[in-house]
């Protein structure tokens, strides 16, 4: 933050917050008359006009060219996040609701109720980055004949995700021949992360004189490599909800190039990456996330946990003209939620 904006006196202060608020709610500018009756000081429009063009001269505000009032610019948002701003308690209704949608389940589907329930209580775009963990372990494989040379692989991992997977065989395979197979796989392996699973196969398989070997090996790289490709991926809902946001949605420009970035998702996912490390809510507001199509948006962030340990990010992103009030704690909570449902099913 820059000096001089420390140096906002008391009276100043309040303009800005009054100011910041009531933009928040009618998006329009706000007018210095309308701004002192808001405000509940005894000042001159001379005075209110004065404090205005110092907060203009610092930044913080400005004036569009069709209206005599005055609009909040990001550093003035910044200002009033850090230093105006009192969070208080969600309301019930709305735990309640975040309870309801976030049940212990698979880190999968939780990310995608996460993101919807997200989405859902702000109107804007819930974005959940799943978790990265370096191996991911399973509880048990099951192979089922589909035609010759066609095998499906039921793969349940620890946390009791359900994944499919056909796999194309060299030769054709019986019934009995895939019941040893998934036996001697859930003996043996089932427990392990399959990246050292894979590497355990690679030596002991070539040992065993069976016409199985090669299934299993095949089995568990193809789970190790579908598995790690949805790690750390993004589930984003709602992103059509920006286009009803006056704000963004009259430049037609900049709305095709955020939503060419929703497609990318690469920009989204290293920005979000610098949350995990955050104690908390991180709020990036404009042109602080160093993403350009955000540039008129603010994404509002925070880490989740498994066990303690920081394996993801979940948040929102919508205009700079958002409810900071109301959106900074639902994404804290539901950073919470989430930690503890995942945790709780471990």
């Amino acid at each position: 933050m820059r000096q001089n904006e420390t140096m906002l006196n008391e009276r100043a202060q309040r303009l800005l917050k009054t100011l910041v608020e009531r933009y928040i709610v009618d998006g329009t500018p706000v007018p210095s008359r309308t701004l002192g009756q808001l405000a509940g000081l005894e000042l001159s429009p001379a005075s209110i006009r004065n404090a205005l063009a110092d907060m203009e001269a610092m930044g913080l505000v400005a004036s569009p060219h069709t209206s005599a009032g005055r609009v909040p610019t990001a550093r003035g948002y910044r200002v009033f996040v850090d230093r105006l701003l009192t969070l208080g308690p969600l309301e019930g209704a709305l735990v309640r609701e975040l309870e309801d949608n976030l049940h212990p389940d698979s880190p999968q589907r939780l990310a995608q109720a996460a993101s919807q329930v997200l989405s859902e209580l702000t109107h804007f775009a819930g974005v959940v980055v799943t978790p990265q963990r370096a191996d991911i372990a399973f509880r048990q494989m099951e192979f089922l004949r589909l035609s010759e040379k066609r095998v499906l692989l039921i793969l349940v991992t620890m946390d009791g995700d359900v994944q499919n997977h056909i796999l194309t065989t060299e030769r054709d395979y019986g019934p009995a021949e895939l019941t040893e197979a998934a036996n001697f796989i859930n003996q043996h392996y089932a427990g392990q992360g399959l990246s050292s699973a894979s590497e355990r196969v690679e030596t002991e398989l070539r040992t065993l004189q069976s016409d199985i070997s090669s299934l299993m090996a095949l089995a568990i790289n193809l789970g190790r490599q579908a598995l790690a490709e949805q790690t750390g991926a993004m589930v984003i809902s709602g992103g059509n909800n920006l286009l009803n946001v006056r704000d963004l949605s009259e430049d037609l420009t900049r709305l095709r190039e955020l939503f060419a970035a929703f497609e990318r998702k690469t920009e989204l996912l290293n920005l979000l990456e610098q949350s995990r490390h955050a104690q908390g809510v991180s709020l990036y507001i404009g042109e602080e996330s160093g993403v350009t199509p955000l540039g008129e948006c603010s994404v509002v962030s925070a880490p989740y946990r498994i066990n303690g340990q920081v394996v993801g990010s979940l948040g929102v992103i919508g205009p700079t003209r958002m409810n900071y009030e109301h959106v900074i704690p639902i994404v804290d909570i539901t950073s919470r939620l989430v930690s503890s449902a995942l945790s709780y099913s471990h």
